[in-house]
């Protein structure tokens, strides 16, 4: 198997999102490729913005627009190169997680896509399907679950 050129991974901060991270940057490191770390979000409403700020005060700004997926990115950006990635960018798009992985594949030209398998083994991922068995369905690109849980 040829070496991968260009690596999209999902997080949304969580530690499964994470340890697909991890396993992408793995990849990325040893075939020399560029990693794209995305991070799908769905802006808060005016009413959980006010809501958050009343309960916040100070910290308010962590709920105010990309905030929450930056911060996400950061972590993930940060735990990518505790594993070796050297060619890293990171991205934040308002969208579905599936829609916004599909664009950043084709934006970015990539050949490995690379999930966790949260929500695949559940009930309702069998019943409405989950992230990871969407985008292998769609993607069009090698697509790698990373056992997560």
């Amino acid at each position: 198997m040829s070496a991968y050129n260009t690596i999209v991974v999902g997080t949304d901060g969580s530690s499964t999102s994470f340890a697909a991270v991890e396993r992408a940057a793995a990849v990325a490191r040893d075939s020399d490729a560029k990693l794209v770390i995305v991070s799908a979000f769905t802006p808060a409403t005016r009413e959980e913005i006010v809501e958050a700020e009343d309960a916040l005060k100070d910290e308010a700004y962590l709920v105010r627009g990309f905030t929450p997926a930056e911060e996400a990115l950061r972590l993930a950006e940060d735990k990518a190169a505790a594993v070796g990635a050297t060619n890293v960018t990171t991205q934040a798009v308002d969208g579905a997680p599936v829609d916004v992985l599909r664009m950043a594949v084709t934006d970015h030209d990539a050949d490995l896509l690379v999930v966790g398998n949260r929500g695949l083994n559940t009930l309702s991922g069998r019943l409405l399907g989950s992230v990871p068995s969407d985008v292998a369905r769609r993607a069009g690109v090698d697509v790698l679950i990373v056992h997560t849980t």
